[in-house]
């Protein structure tokens, strides 16, 4: 395999998106490549013409011919947080509502036979209007029971927009404000997250969830010292392995940023390691600065919070991310960058930034919603890649009936072999260009602004575009057909 493939297919599992992951294994092997480098794995195994290995992502593979030889290393596994806190999964608070009143029954008639009963929530919405207590208390476990079944059905955006309505009802149920608060999480609002928790203190201070879901929330806002004393409280009040493992993370952060200096600009919080050359930082803010305006531009949507960046030196960042020695950038809601031995913004760089800049955009437009093909595409197409390279493997593998369908690629690329994760990201950059090229950037912010509100993807290309997953694969293929075939 040339020099540069092997280089991408080392690079897709990790380079472009966060890890979903919580936890890690401890490092127990050691793959010495003949370039010198070496990878960091846990049981790597040599199998003829290749070598594979466990890492974070799951298995990987080399080709033998890039090897040189296998460190062994007798260490055990251990059980460890791994990447980022604010990319472990969330587990729903578990406070239990304080409402009375017939709760079963009301909740059984507003949600029966798997549906909503919207005329019946309709009913005690009216009869709250009379303003008796008991009234109000019926509405706001209705419009929770609703919440709750959309919650279950992945409809983050309904449950949301209900369980502010049962708080219209009952303002001062912490159960309620715990729940609105999550969900604020769920879509990465971190600020409105954080206004219904402070509602919620007054009611239950001493709530291990609300100390839980307010880390989550400084987390994502960068203020990694309230994140780590809001976990701190957490375990204090209750053991939970979500908070031990998001702790770990962040604490470790704190250490190695403890002597960081710090740059902000209009849209960023940098901090870099002081022995990062002062220069650097403001080359990497300006570069930034100017990638965010074009993005802007690009999709019509701000960012509401500000960016996250951080500059490590080589070791830190492995330190810090666990991430095999390959790996160019993390964006795990910050975007993490070894910067080592360089004193201004290479080209390199600069699409590396601009790439994971577009991940951060998309995740606040689409409050966390895009599918994995349509982030990795539009981060693709953003930094400047185009599909000539591989246009004649993509039409051979579609006429061959061999091609990756689009609704397979929306959720992680983790478990991908090499050759299929690199399939992906090249029909993901395909399709998202036949679209700009088609149609232009005005509908995929449509796109993107349908599933902002919670609609499938498929449904919202078909709202946009009306066309299905199967037709934007054959109008893609015909594109990459007209475009570079010779």
């Amino acid at each position: 395999m040339h020099k540069s493939l092997v280089g991408f297919a080392m690079r897709i599992f990790l380079l472009h998106s966060a890890l979903l992951l919580s936890s890690a294994i401890v490092a127990a092997d050691t793959i010495v490549l003949k370039n010198g480098r070496r990878i960091s794995a846990f049981q790597a195994v040599d199998r003829g013409d290749k070598v594979t290995f466990e890492t974070s992502a799951g298995e990987l593979s080399l080709p033998k011919s890039v090897v040189d030889h296998i460190e062994k290393n007798t260490a055990a596994p251990m059980d460890s947080p791994h990447d980022s806190a604010a990319s472990l999964a969330i587990t729903h608070p578990s406070l239990e509502l304080t409402l009375a009143g017939g709760a079963d029954d009301i909740e059984h008639a507003a949600v029966h036979d798997g549906v909503i009963d919207r005329q019946y929530i309709a009913k005690l919405a009216e009869a709250a209007h009379s303003g008796s207590r008991e009234a109000n208390i019926s509405a706001a476990i209705g419009y929770h029971a609703v919440s709750v079944f959309e919650l279950a059905r992945g409809d983050i955006n309904h449950a949301l927009a209900d369980v502010r309505a049962a708080l219209i009802y009952a303002p001062d149920e912490p159960g309620l404000l715990l729940d609105a608060a999550y969900l604020h999480l769920r879509r990465s609002e971190y600020k409105q997250s954080l206004d219904y928790l402070d509602r919620a203190r007054h009611y239950a201070a001493e709530n291990a969830d609300l100390a839980k879901l307010a880390g989550w929330a400084y987390y994502g806002m960068n203020k990694i010292d309230l994140a780590v004393a809001e976990w701190t409280r957490a375990m204090s009040l209750r053991p939970d392995p979500e908070v031990r493992a998001a702790l770990d993370k962040a604490q470790r952060d704190k250490r190695e940023e403890e002597n960081y200096k710090e740059n902000e600009s209009a849209h960023f919080i940098l901090r870099y390691s002081g022995t990062a050359e002062p220069a650097l930082a403001r080359d990497i803010l300006r570069t930034l600065e100017m990638h965010y305006l074009v993005i802007e531009s690009e999709l019509s949507f701000t960012p509401p919070d500000s960016i996250g960046v951080i500059l490590y030196t080589r070791q830190a960042f492995a330190d810090i991310t666990r991430a095999p020695a390959w790996v160019s950038a993390v964006n795990d809601g910050r975007i993490r960058v070894p910067v080592q031995g360089l004193t201004s913004v290479s080209s390199d760089l600069s699409r590396v930034l601009k790439h994971e800049l577009m991940h951060s955009f998309i995740k606040q437009k689409t409050h966390g919603l895009a599918p994995t093909w349509i982030q990795e595409g539009l981060a693709q197409w953003m930094e400047g890649q185009r599909s000539g390279n591989n246009a004649a493997m993509l039409i051979r593998t579609y006429r061959a009936g061999q091609a990756e369908a689009l609704d397979k690629l929306e959720t992680s690329w983790m478990r991908l072999s090499n050759d299929a994760a690199a399939s992906a990201y090249a029909w993901s950059l395909a399709a998202i260009e036949y679209i700009v090229h088609a149609n232009g950037m005005s509908d995929l912010q449509r796109i993107l602004d349908r599933i902002a509100l919670g609609s499938a993807t498929e449904d919202a290309l078909r709202q946009v575009l009306h066309s299905g997953y199967s037709d934007v694969m054959q109008a893609t293929a015909e594109y990459l057909r007209s475009t570079y075939a010779r």
